[in-house]
C-alpha cells in the first residue's frame, strides 16, 4: 500500500510517501511545499498553491490512503486559525482527490517513531532516517510527514486486525450534532 504523509503548514507544507507490505516500509519520495514566494497578506494565493501543490503530488504519486497531521493551540489565536486553514486546504486537496484521510497528532506519531510524544524534531528525522534506510536526513518538515505515513503504515495494520475481529461503526462526536465522525 502506497501512503502518502502530510505535514500542514501555511509557510512550508511537508509531504512524504512510503510503500509499506506489513511490517516491510520503503522510501517513494519526500519535500517541501513553499508558499514563501507570495506575499504574507495574499492567503487565498498561499492556500491555493498548497491545494495545488498536494494534488500534484498525489497525480504524481498515487497514494492509496493519506495521514494528516491534527493541530493543536498554539499560543498566539491568530498563528492557529491560519495553521487550521493551511490543514484545510490540504484536507481538501486529498479528499478532492478520493483519498481515505487518517489524521494523526504530532504526540502520537513521535510516540510512535521516537518512542515518546515529546521528542525533538532531530530525533524525528534520525529515526525517520534508520526505519527507511535512508542515506542522509530527510528535512525537518518532510520527515514529519514521513513520520505521519509511517505511524500510519503500523495503524492500519491494527486496524485491519480489530476490523476482522468485529464490526466497526462510524460514531459521531457528542458535541457535533451532523459534524465530524471517527
Amino acid at each position: 500500500m502506497r501512503i502518502l504523509g502530510i505535514d500542514p503548514g501555511l509557510q512550508t507544507t511537508g509531504f512524504g510517501v512510503i510503500d509499506a507490505d506489513g511490517p516491510r516500509m520503503s522510501y517513494v519520495a519526500s519535500g517541501t511545499i513553499r508558499t514563501t514566494a507570495h506575499e504574507l497578506g495574499d492567503l487565498p494565493g498561499r492556500l491555493k498553491i498548497l491545494f495545488d501543490g498536494i494534488r500534484e503530488v498525489v497525480a504524481r504519486y498515487q497514494p492509496q490512503c493519506a495521514a494528516v497531521e491534527i493541530i493543536f493551540v498554539n499560543v498566539n489565536p491568530q498563528s492557529t486559525l491560519l495553521l487550521g486553514q493551511a490543514r484545510g486546504a490540504a484536507l481538501t486537496a486529498l479528499v478532492a482527490s478520493d483519498l481515505l484521510v487518517s489524521e494523526y497528532t504530532a504526540l502520537q506519531m513521535k510516540k510512535a517513531i521516537v518512542g515518546h510524544g515529546h521528542a525533538k524534531k532531530d530525533q524525528v528525522q534520525a529515526m525517520v532516517q534508520r526505519l527507511l534506510n535512508l542515506p542522509g536526513l530527510p528535512g525537518k518538515d518532510a520527515a514529519d510527514a514521513l513520520g505521519m505515513a509511517i505511524m500510519h503504515a503500523h495503524a492500519r495494520v491494527s486496524f485491519e486486525a480489530m476490523s476482522r475481529s468485529t464490526t466497526l461503526q462510524r460514531r459521531q462526536h457528542a458535541h457535533f450534532r451532523g459534524g465530524r465522525t471517527y
